[in-house]
C-alpha cells in the first residue's frame, strides 16, 4: 500500500490528496452544484453580454441535452464542437455529458483537411460550429466537404459519411444547418425524461470527451477521457489554488483545450465558482476588462499571455482595476523570475500556481501549491497532483534524485487510450499503467518536479547532452531580454550545435552576438555556449501558446545553409 507522500530513495513520488476522488459524472456534478448554489453566477460571457446563474445554466444544459436526444443522438455518439470561446461552447460541453454523448473538441485553427480528418477519425454524428472565426470560414469548409447539404439532420456526405446534423451557433439560417437557438424548441417531455434516464445509468468511467493531440510528430491522435478523469482533475487543480463559490475565474485560454475546458470550466463546477469568458479569441485588453468589470479573482495563461497582460496593464493602468485578483494558473512553460515578480507585484496575483501535464493525463499531473516559495515557483512545476510520478532512464529504471530522465505518471487521470489506435496507446502507456510523457524532468527529494525539456528537443553535441531550458533560463537574465528559445542545428564536426533565438523587450537597449558570448563565456560550460545567435521579433506558437520548436529548428537549419546568414549569426 502507498501512503500519502510516500517516497523512495529514487525519483518517485506519490502525491496523494486528503480529498477523495469524486465518483460522479460531469452532468451529475453540475446538477449537484446547481442545487447547492442555484443563485451563484455560473457563466459570464463579456463579449455576448450573457450571464447565467447555476440554476439557469443547469436548466439550459439539460434542455440542450434533450434537443440532442430529439435529433436522434444516442449513447456514445460523438458530437464535435468547432468554435472559439462562447456560452454555446460551455452549454454544448455539459449537454453532451448529460445526454451521454462523447464531446469531440476541434481546434478552431483547423482548416478543411484537418477538420475532415478529425470528423472521420472518430465518426462524429453531429457538429456544433460557428460560421466564421478570424480568417476561417467554417461554413465554407463544411460546404466543401459536404456539397450534398440539403435538409438539416439528413446529411449524407461521401467525404464525411458519419456526420448527420450540423448546428450553427450564429443566429442565422443556412441551408442544411440547424439554428442553435431553435434547438430549445424541438424537444418535449419524453426527451427530458430520456436525459434523466441516461444520467441515472451513466458510469463515471465512461468516455465523455475526445481531445486531439497537437500532432507535431504525425497525425493528431484522439485522447479518450472519462468523466472520472476530467472531473477530478478540475477538482484537484481548483483545490490547489483554494477555489470556493466566491471565486470568479477569467478564462482567456481556449475551451477546446484542456486548459479551458478542464482547468477552467470543470474546476469551477466543482466549487460553484464563476466561469468568465472575456472574448472569443485571446485579447489581453478584453481579459483585463473582464477582471475589472466582474471582480475576477483568478487569471489563466501561458507565459506569453501574462506578458501581454502586463504590457496592456502598464499602457493603460488607469483603465483597469486588478485589485480583486489573488490567484491564477500558468501552464505551457514556467515564467521567468522577472516575469513572475511582475505577475505577483504588478498584477497582484500573489497565489500564482504553475501546472504541468498533457492532454493524455486529463491534463495536470504536477502543480505548485500557493504557499510554495518564490524560488520553487520559478524553477519547479510542483509536486504530483494526487498521482504517482517517477523519472526513468532510457532503460526504464528510476533515476536518483535530481537526475534528468523521462517523466512518467500513473493514476486516476490517465486516459482510456487513443481512439481507434491501440498501437499508439500501447506505445504511450506501459504494462504497469505508467504514461510516458516524452518530457525530460528531474525530481528532488521532496517530490518537486522541474521540467528540463522534450526528449526530442535535447541537443547532443559531441556526445554531451544539452537541455535547452537550462540555457534559456540563463540567457533570460540578460538585461532587456523578454524571451529565449534554444534549439539545435546540424554541425559537421560535433553532430549538433546550440542556437539561441532571442526576443528583446520593447524599447530595450539593443544587444549583439558578442554581448551574448561575453555573458556566457566562462560562466556556463563551453559546450553550452551558443555558437549561433539570432534576434527575432516573435516565435511560432501553438494556439495554446506553446512554442513550436520544430518550426524554429527547421527554419534555422535552412538559414544556416546560406554562408552569409551563417556568418551573421555565428558568435564563436
Amino acid at each position: 500500500m502507498l501512503f500519502r507522500g510516500t517516497r523512495y530513495a529514487k525519483s518517485y513520488f506519490h502525491g496523494a490528496s486528503n480529498i477523495p476522488l469524486t465518483y460522479k459524472t460531469v452532468g451529475q456534478q453540475l446538477h449537484d452544484i446547481s442545487e447547492k448554489y442555484p443563485d451563484n453566477l455560473a457563466v459570464v460571457s463579456q463579449l455576448q453580454d450573457i450571464q447565467l446563474t447555476y440554476g439557469e445554466f443547469f436548466k439550459r444544459s439539460k434542455e440542450l441535452a434533450a434537443a440532442f436526444v430529439a435529433l436522434g443522438l444516442e449513447k456514445g455518439d460523438r458530437i464535435g464542437i468547432f468554435s472559439p470561446n462562447n456560452v454555446e461552447w460551455a452549454l454544448t460541453q455539459f449537454a453532451a455529458a448529460m445526454a451521454d454523448l462523447i464531446l469531440v473538441n476541434i481546434n478552431p485553427a483547423y482548416q478543411t483537411n484537418e477538420l475532415e480528418y478529425t470528423l472521420n477519425k472518430v465518426g462524429c454524428k453531429a457538429l456544433v460550429l460557428r460560421s466564421t472565426f478570424k480568417h476561417s470560414n467554417y461554413v465554407s469548409m463544411i460546404k466543401e466537404l459536404a456539397p450534398e447539404l440539403d435538409q438539416p439532420g439528413n446529411l449524407n456526405s461521401n467525404r464525411i459519411p458519419a456526420l448527420r446534423s450540423l448546428i450553427l451557433i450564429d443566429d442565422v439560417h443556412k441551408k442544411g444547418f440547424f439554428n442553435f437557438k431553435e434547438l430549445f424548441s424541438i424537444f418535449g417531455t419524453s426527451h427530458l425524461n430520456e436525459v434523466d434516464s441516461r444520467m441515472s445509468q451513466q458510469d463515471p468511467d465512461d468516455i465523455t470527451n475526445i481531445q486531439f493531440t497537437s500532432g507535431t510528430t504525425g497525425a493528431p491522435k484522439g485522447a479518450c477521457l472519462s468523466h472520472l478523469n476530467i472531473l477530478n482533475n478540475g477538482k484537484y487543480v481548483g483545490e490547489r489554488v483554494r477555489y470556493t463559490e466566491k471565486d470568479k475565474v477569467v478564462i482567456a485560454v481556449p475551451l477546446y483545450h484542456c486548459f479551458g475546458m478542464v482547468m477552467g470550466n470543470l474546476a469551477c463546477i466543482n466549487y460553484g465558482s464563476t466561469m468568465v469568458y472575456p472574448s472569443d479569441g485571446f485579447s489581453a485588453g478584453a481579459t483585463l476588462e473582464a477582471v475589472t468589470n466582474y471582480k475576477c479573482t483568478s487569471l489563466y495563461g501561458v507565459p506569453t499571455m501574462f506578458i501581454e497582460y502586463l504590457n496592456e496593464y502598464e499602457r493603460h493602468t488607469q483603465k483597469y482595476d486588478v485589485s480583486s485578483l489573488r490567484t491564477g494558473l500558468i501552464a505551457g512553460s514556467l515564467a521567468s523570475e522577472a516575469l513572475m515578480k511582475q505577475i505577483i507585484n504588478v498584477l497582484g496575483v500573489r497565489d500564482i500556481s504553475n501546472c504541468y501535464g498533457q492532454t493524455e493525463t486529463s491534463p495536470i499531473t504536477s502543480q505548485n501549491k500557493t504557499t510554495d516559495s518564490f524560488e520553487i515557483k520559478t524553477s519547479k512545476v510542483g509536486q504530483p497532483l494526487n498521482m504517482e510520478v517517477k523519472i526513468i532512464d532510457s532503460d526504464g529504471m528510476v533515476v536518483p534524485y535530481d537526475t534528468p530522465g523521462e517523466y512518467c505518471s500513473r493514476g486516476y487521470g490517465i486516459m482510456k487510450g487513443y481512439w481507434g489506435d491501440e498501437k499508439a496507446t500501447k506505445n504511450t502507456i506501459d504494462v504497469n499503467g505508467f504514461l510516458h510523457s516524452g518530457d525530460v524532468a528531474t525530481m528532488d527529494k521532496n517530490g518537486y518536479v522541474a521540467i528540463v525539456g522534450r526528449i526530442k528537443d535535447m541537443i547532443i553535441r559531441g556526445g554531451e547532452n544539452i537541455y535547452p531550458k537550462e540555457i534559456e533560463d540563463y540567457l533570460s537574465h540578460m538585461k532587456g531580454v523578454e524571451q529565449v528559445q534554444v534549439v539545435g542545428c546540424f554541425d559537421e564536426k560535433y553532430g549538433e550545435e546550440v542556437v539561441a533565438l532571442i526576443k528583446m523587450k520593447k524599447d530595450a537597449e539593443e544587444l549583439t552576438g558578442l554581448d551574448v558570448y561575453q555573458f556566457c563565456h566562462k560562466k556556463i560550460a563551453h559546450y553550452k555556449v551558443p555558437k549561433y545567435v539570432k534576434f527575432v521579433n516573435d516565435f511560432p506558437y501553438t494556439i495554446t501558446g506553446k512554442p513550436q520548436k520544430f518550426k524554429m529548428r527547421d527554419e534555422i537549419n535552412k538559414e544556416l545553409q546560406d554562408p552569409k546568414l551563417k556568418e551573421l549569426y555565428q558568435i564563436r
